[in-house]
C-alpha cells in the first residue's frame, strides 16, 4: 500500500543517474588516462541516458499494464466505550498517511463536540450516525481515506452507513466490557453504575455486536502496532 512520491522518485533518478555517470568517467580515466576525454564521456552520458530514462517513463505512463489503482476506504471503527477504538484508528490514520494517502479521521468525542446538543437516545444516535456515514461516504467519493470510531453500537445504523459507501471495512472492536469497565478513563461507567448517566452503553443501552465484521480485534493483551497491521491488511485486501 506504499505510494512512491514524485520527489522520492526523482530523487533516485538523479543519485543513480550520477552514481553511473561517475563510474563511466572512472572507467574511461582508467583506460584512457585522460581526465578531460573522461569527464567529457561522463557528461554525456549524463544528458543522454537522463532523456532516455525521460522518454521511458513517459511511454510507461501510458500504459496501464501492472498497475493497480489503489481505492479509498471508509474504516469504520465500533465497540464498547474505552475498548480501544480511537488508539487503534489513530494509529492506522497516521500509517496511511505516512505512505501519501489523502486520510480524514472521525472521532465521536470530537464530532460530538461539534454537535453539543446530539442526544443518546436510539434515535438520535441513528440519525447522528446516518449523517456522520453520509459525510464519509461522500469524502471516500473524493478519494479520501476516512478512518472513523464511533460506538455506533446499532447494526442497523452501521448497515445503513456500509450501503453508503463504495468500500467500506468494518472494524469490531470486541474487547470485553469487563476490560472496558475496568479502564474506564473518564470515569462514565461508574456514573452510569450509579444512574448519573442515562442510556449509556454497555450499562443501560444494549451494544448490538456486529454480524459479519471485516476485522474483529480485541486490545486486551495485543500491541497496538499488530492490531493496526491487521487492519492495514484488510484494507489492502479488500
Amino acid at each position: 500500500m506504499f505510494r512512491e512520491t514524485q520527489a522520492r522518485s526523482v530523487a533516485k533518478s538523479l543519485s543513480w543517474r550520477l552514481l553511473g555517470t561517475v563510474s563511466t568517467a572512472l572507467l574511461v580515466f582508467i583506460f584512457s588516462r585522460r581526465v578531460v576525454l573522461s569527464i567529457a564521456v561522463g557528461t554525456a552520458e549524463f544528458f543522454a541516458k537522463l532523456g532516455l530514462y525521460w522518454v521511458h517513463e513517459r511511454f510507461w505512463d501510458r500504459l496501464s499494464y501492472g498497475r493497480r489503482q489503489v481505492e479509498p476506504a471508509v474504516v469504520w471503527f465500533t465497540g464498547l466505550p474505552a475498548s480501544g477504538k480511537s488508539t487503534v484508528a489513530d494509529a492506522v490514520a497516521e500509517t496511511l498517511t505516512s505512505r501519501g494517502y489523502k486520510v480524514e479521521r472521525l472521532d465521536g468525542d470530537s464530532v460530538r463536540q461539534l454537535f453539543p446538543k446530539t442526544g443518546f437516545s436510539r434515535a438520535e444516535r441513528d440519525e447522528h450516525l446516518r449523517r456522520v456515514g453520509f459525510l464519509a461516504s461522500r469524502m471516500e467519493k473524493q478519494g479520501v481515506f476516512v478512518v472513523a470510531s464511533f460506538v455506533s453500537p446499532y447494526e442497523d445504523s452501521r448497515r445503513f452507513v456500509r450501503g453508503l459507501c463504495r468500500n467500506f471495512v468494518e472494524v469490531y472492536v470486541a474487547t470485553p466490557l469487563e476490560e472496558c469497565e475496568r479502564r474506564d478513563p473518564k470515569g462514565q461507567y461508574a456514573k452510569a453504575r450509579r444512574g448519573e448517566i442515562a442510556n449509556f452503553t454497555g450499562v443501560s443501552d444494549p451494544y448490538e455486536p456486529p454480524a459479519n465484521p471485516d476485522v474483529v480485534i480485541d486490545t486486551t493483551n495485543a500491541r497496538v502496532e499488530h492490531l493496526r497491521d491487521r487492519v492495514l491488511s484488510a484494507i489492502r485486501d479488500g
